[in-house]
C-alpha cells in the first residue's frame, strides 16, 4: 500500500524531472543564449537572497526574447508575485525593473503549467531586447513582497 507522503514525494521528483528535461530542451534551441534555474531553499524566498545569474553575452546585433520561469506550489497564499529585476550590464551600469507577475486568474485558477500542487510559469519579460554591449551581464531576481520569507514559490530562472 502507498502512502500519501510517498506518492507526494514521488510526484515532486518526477515533475522536477520533467521540468528539468523541458529547461533541457528549451536550451538546445539555438536561438537559446543562457538559461538557469535555481531551487529555493525550503521553498521560501527571502528578499534577502536573490536569485544571481551570469551571462556572456557575446552577439549585441540580435534582438533577445527575455523571459523569467517560476515554479510555485499551490500552497501560494497570493495570486501575484512583486519582483525587482537588477540588470548589470558589463561595463557596471545597473538598471532595475519592478514586475507584478500574475500567478492565478481573478478566478483563483493557478496559470501556467502544473501536475498536482506545482505550477511552471515561463513570464515574457521584455521582447526583442539588444544587449547594448559585449560582455558578462549579471541578472538578480528579488522577491518584493511584504510577506518574507514568501512561502509556495520552488524554482526562480531566467532563459533567454
Amino acid at each position: 500500500m502507498v502512502n500519501e507522503s510517498m506518492l507526494s514525494s514521488n510526484l515532486r521528483k518526477h515533475l522536477s524531472f520533467l521540468f528539468g528535461m523541458s529547461m533541457l530542451l528549451v536550451s538546445c534551441d539555438s536561438s537559446v543564449v543562457y538559461e538557469e534555474n535555481i531551487k529555493i531553499e525550503n521553498n521560501a524566498w527571502s528578499s534577502e537572497k536573490p536569485l544571481v545569474f551570469q551571462a556572456n553575452i557575446k552577439d549585441t546585433t540580435v534582438g533577445h526574447n527575455v523571459y523569467i520561469n517560476l515554479r510555485n506550489a499551490s500552497h501560494y497564499p497570493f495570486s501575484n508575485i512583486f519582483i525587482f529585476m537588477n540588470t548589470t550590464l558589463p561595463n557596471g551600469q545597473l538598471d532595475r525593473d519592478t514586475l507584478e507577475i500574475m500567478l492565478a486568474s481573478k478566478d483563483g485558477k493557478w496559470l501556467g503549467n502544473g501536475l498536482g500542487d506545482i505550477w511552471d510559469n515561463r513570464i515574457l519579460f521584455k521582447r526583442n531586447v539588444s544587449f547594448p554591449m559585449p560582455g558578462e551581464y549579471r541578472f538578480e531576481l528579488i522577491q518584493a513582497m511584504r510577506l518574507d520569507p514568501l512561502p509556495g514559490i520552488m524554482d526562480g530562472g531566467i532563459p533567454n
